[in-house]
């Protein structure tokens, strides 16, 4: 059961599912720009949203989810709606339907989909003018 008060950040890009601790406790702090030892749960998925991770402090240590969904099946994870923001904010009741049931059969046409929006987010990511620095 999640506690209806705890924040909880979803990663907007793919991560590599073999990071454990230390791996997704920097994406937490330089892609999501959180503090990982905050009260919240970081919630990353791989590129085939096929595999979540789950990261949490619970005061003495680092706690880890993982699930692994049959191959037929991909989470449905919500998108950012700013470009370039590196999380979105679930409440508990969302995140539980994502983990329960808010999946969506895969198919060839969901590859393409999911194929075609990684290289366009790829594609918006080399684009994008870089800012210069302050003078």
């Amino acid at each position: 059961m999640i506690p209806q008060s705890m924040p909880i950040f979803v990663a907007t890009q793919p991560v590599d599912m073999r990071r454990s601790f230390n791996g997704l406790v920097k994406v937490t702090e330089e892609v999501l720009k959180k503090n990982p030892r905050e009260r919240a749960l970081f919630v990353f998925c791989n590129r085939a949203c096929d595999r979540i991770k789950i990261l949490w402090w619970d005061k003495t240590g680092y706690c880890l989810l993982y699930k692994k969904l049959d191959r037929k099946w991909t989470f449905k994870i919500p998108e950012s709606d700013r470009p370039g923001e590196g999380n979105v904010e679930l409440t508990g009741h969302e995140l539980a339907s994502i983990l329960k049931g808010k999946l969506r059969r895969m198919t060839r046409a969901n590859r393409r989909e999911i194929s075609r929006s990684l290289r366009h987010s790829a594609l918006r990511i080399v684009s994008e003018p870089a800012t210069p620095p302050p003078a």
